[in-house]
C-alpha cells in the first residue's frame, strides 16, 4: 500500500488545490456572463445565438465541472487502493524483460485511462456538441476515429517509448539522449504529421482556381511568404467548428483551410486569416514555440532522470508514496510518477505560456492589420467565427489567464482597431 510520506501529502495537497483553483475559474467565469449583448457583435449575433453561446458555456463548464471531479476520484482511488504498485508487480511478474515490462506497465495505464475517458469523449461529442449543432460525426466515423487512434499510438508511440526506456536502462547519461531522441522524433513528427497522419482522419483537396485562390497567393507573394500549396480539409465531417492552419518547413509552406471557413466567409476575410498566420511566420513565433518545446522537454528529462536515480532520497520517497518499494525503482514508473507530479507545476507554468501565446496572437492580428491595410476584414472574420463557435464573448480574466491561449474576441478587435497600419513584408 502507499505511504503517505511528505511527498504523498505534498502531491495530494497540490491536487486538490490545483482542482479548487479550476472550480473557482469556473465559477467566476459563469459569473461573468452578462445578459445584455456587446455592441460590437450586433452584427452577427441576435438575441437568440447570443442566448445559445451562455448556454453553451454553461453546458461546458457543467460537464468540465463533473469530468474533472471523475478524473481526479479515479486517480486518487487508484492510488489510495495500492492499483500503481500492483500493476507494477504484475507487470514483472511476467518475465518479459525491462523495456517489455515498461511497455506493458504504461499501455496498460494509458488504455486503461482511454476506456475510463471513453463515455466522457462519446457525451460530448453526441450529446453536447449535438445539442448546440456542432457535431457531424457519424458513429462510424466516430468508431473509426477511435480504432486509427490507438493503433497509431501503438504503432508510433511504442517505438518511441522502447527507445527511451532502452536508454534509460542501457546508456550513461540517460536523460540527455532520451532528450535528444524524443526531441528528434518530435521534430520528424510535426514535419511528417500534415502528409502522412492527417490524412487518415481527413481529406485534403487542392483548392479550385478562382477569386479566392488568386488572392490568397497573390497576399502571400505581398508578404515575401513562400506558399505552395492551398488545399481544403473537410472539418465539416466532425463539426461545423472552423480553423485553419499552415503546414511544412523552411520554403515548403502550405495552407489547409476548414470547408465551413471557406464556406461562411468573404475572401476578404479569409485573406485576413491568412495574413494573420504569416504574421506568426514573419515573427518567428512557430520557430520560438518549438525551441521552446525542446528546451522544456530537457528540463522535463533531466528532472526525470533524477527521480528514478535509485540512490536519490525523493525518487526512494516517491515511489514509496505510490507503494512501490525502493528496489523496484523503475524508468517506467518513474515516467507515470512524474507525469502526475508534474502536473501542478506544468498547469501553473501554462499561465506563462499562455499569456506568451497571448501576446503571439496580438502580433500576429497587428501584422494581418498591416498586410491589408485595414484591420476590417481579420476583425469580421473574428466576429464571425466567435459566432459560429458559440464563443463566451465575457470570460473572467482568471479564466484567460488559466486556460486562454488566443486572447478574447473583444480584447483582439479592440487591438485591433488601434494597431498601426505598417506596410509589411
Amino acid at each position: 500500500m502507499p505511504e503517505f510520506n511528505t511527498i504523498a501529502i505534498i502531491l495530494l495537497v497540490a491536487l486538490l488545490l490545483l482542482w479548487n483553483l479550476d472550480f473557482l475559474a469556473t465559477l467566476l467565469n459563469l459569473g461573468s456572463l452578462k445578459p445584455e449583448l456587446p455592441r460590437e457583435l450586433t452584427d452577427v449575433y441576435n438575441p437568440e445565438k447570443y442566448a445559445s453561446s451562455q448556454e453553451y458555456t454553461r453546458a461546458n463548464s457543467r460537464f468540465g465541472i463533473i469530468s474533472s471531479i471523475a478524473s481526479l476520484t479515479i486517480l486518487l482511488t487508484f492510488w489510495f487502493f495500492g492499483g500503481f504498485a500492483w500493476l507494477d508487480q504484475w507487470s514483472r511478474s511476467l518475465g518479459l524483460g525491462d523495456v517489455p515490462t515498461g511497455l506493458f506497465y504504461v499501455f496498460a495505464l494509458l488504455f486503461g485511462n482511454y476506456l475510463l475517458n471513453l463515455p466522457f469523449t462519446i457525451y460530448d461529442t453526441f450529446v453536447l456538441e449535438e445539442r448546440f449543432g456542432f457535431n457531424k460525426t457519424s458513429r462510424s466515423t466516430f468508431i473509426l476515429d477511435q480504432a486509427k487512434s490507438i493503433v497509431l499510438m501503438t504503432l508510433i508511440g511504442a517505438p518511441l517509448l522502447a527507445g527511451i526506456l532502452l536508454i534509460f536502462h542501457h546508456v550513461p547519461q540517460a536523460w540527455f539522449w532520451a532528450w535528444v531522441v524524443f526531441s528528434a522524433f518530435m521534430l520528424a513528427i510535426t514535419y511528417l504529421a500534415p502528409s502522412l497522419i492527417m490524412p487518415l482522419f481527413n481529406k485534403f483537396e487542392p483548392m479550385e482556381d478562382g477569386e479566392l485562390k488568386d488572392a490568397i497567393y497573390r497576399m502571400a507573394e505581398e508578404c515575401d511568404f513562400p506558399l505552395t500549396e492551398i488545399t481544403v480539409m473537410d472539418g465539416s465531417k466532425r463539426s461545423a467548428k472552423s480553423n485553419a492552419f499552415f503546414m511544412g518547413f523552411g520554403k515548403n509552406k502550405k495552407i489547409a483551410l476548414y470547408d465551413t471557413l471557406v464556406e461562411n466567409h468573404s475572401n476578404e476575410e479569409l485573406v485576413g486569416v491568412l495574413a494573420h498566420e504569416i504574421g506568426h511566420f514573419k515573427h518567428r513565433h512557430i520557430i520560438q514555440r518549438i525551441v521552446l518545446s525542446i528546451l522544456q522537454f530537457g528540463v522535463l528529462f533531466y528532472l526525470l532522470g533524477q527521480i528514478i536515480n535509485p540512490e536519490s532520497v525523493f525518487a526512494q520517497q516517491l515511489f514509496l508514496a505510490f507503494g512501490i518499494p525502493t528496489e523496484n525503482i523503475s524508468a517506467h514508473a518513474g515516467l507515470i510518477f512524474f507525469s502526475i507530479l508534474f502536473s501542478p507545476a506544468s498547469r501553473l507554468l501554462g499561465i506563462l505560456l499562455n499569456a506568451w501565446s497571448r501576446k503571439h496572437e496580438f502580433e500576429a492580428d497587428a501584422y494581418a492589420a498591416g498586410a491589408q491595410k485595414t484591420p476590417e476584414h481579420l476583425i469580421a472574420a473574428l466576429k464571425k467565427l466567435s459566432a459560429d463557435n458559440l464563443s463566451n464573448l465575457t470570460p473572467h480574466r482568471l479564466r484567460v489567464i488559466l486556460d486562454y491561449s488566443h486572447p478574447p474576441v473583444l480584447s483582439r478587435i479592440e487591438a485591433l482597431r488601434k494597431a498601426p497600419l505598417e506596410s509589411v513584408t
